[in-house]
């Protein structure tokens, strides 16, 4: 079995390298959360009166989005929260990342996700298409609707892309990463090849389901999101 890892890009062809296989697989488990660690009652309400003032970063996905597996403060939309802290930029990230979700269900509650002031939209969609072997022009059909929705409303996409299970075969897959690839080119928005990149078939990087990072491998694809992201951003004051 042999599949491909991608550098990260704005737009552009992807450039694969060597990386051990791997196959995403969906999960049962449903969440849509705002990220943060538990807090007091009062603490909470700081927090909302606080980020009722500050724009919004929405992370729509799955269940790479919504950290299956991890402490709520290890997912990759709390770790990008933590980066945005710690750094003065002054934005609220929510996670809106459900277990389970193909491109069909994102589209679905896009409206609700898109709620409050949202400045920048990050889509980690795709997975589960690619799971169930969706048609692809479904699936590239669906993720444009949602990039063409957000951009209508003034919101910065940030689009990533995923690779589907090789069991569908070689044309199967390649048309799968293409549309990835095509929607980036059509809309001209930052894009990032393969969410997963430097994670995907490493075992140490993974929960026991060897799918899922963990809390390292979380890290890692916080970082690759964070390069993409931060030139989108306002800067601290």
């Amino acid at each position: 079995m042999r599949t491909s890892r991608y550098t990260i890009s704005r737009v552009g062809a992807l450039a694969p390298v060597s990386l051990a296989a791997f196959i995403v697989v969906g999960c049962a488990i449903a969440s849509a959360v705002s990220v943060g660690a538990a807090a007091s009652p009062d603490d909470r309400a700081q927090t909302r009166a606080s980020a009722a003032t500050r724009p919004r970063i929405v992370f729509l996905g799955d269940s790479l989005t919504a950290g299956y597996g991890l402490a709520r403060q290890e997912s990759v939309p709390s770790l990008i929260q933590a980066r945005l802290d710690s750094t003065g930029y002054r934005y609220e990230v929510v996670n809106a990342g459900v277990s389970g979700d193909t491109s069909a269900g994102g589209l679905s509650r896009l409206d609700w996700s898109l709620s409050g002031d949202v400045q920048v939209l990050v889509i980690e969609l795709g997975a589960n298409d690619g799971l169930r072997g969706l048609p692809v022009a479904a699936m590239k059909n669906n993720l444009d609707q949602i990039i063409r929705r957000a951009r209508q409303r003034g919101i910065t996409v940030l689009l990533t892309g995923m690779e589907a299970p090789p069991n569908y075969g070689a044309v199967y897959t390649k048309e799968f990463r293409q549309a990835f690839q095509a929607l980036a080119q059509t809309h001209k928005v930052p894009f990032i090849p393969f969410f997963l990149q430097g994670v995907a078939g490493i075992p140490s990087l993974n929960i026991a389901d060897g799918i899922h990072p963990n809390p390292a491998g979380a890290r890692i694809v916080e970082a690759n999101v964070w390069r993409a992201l931060q030139p989108l951003l306002s800067k601290p004051r």
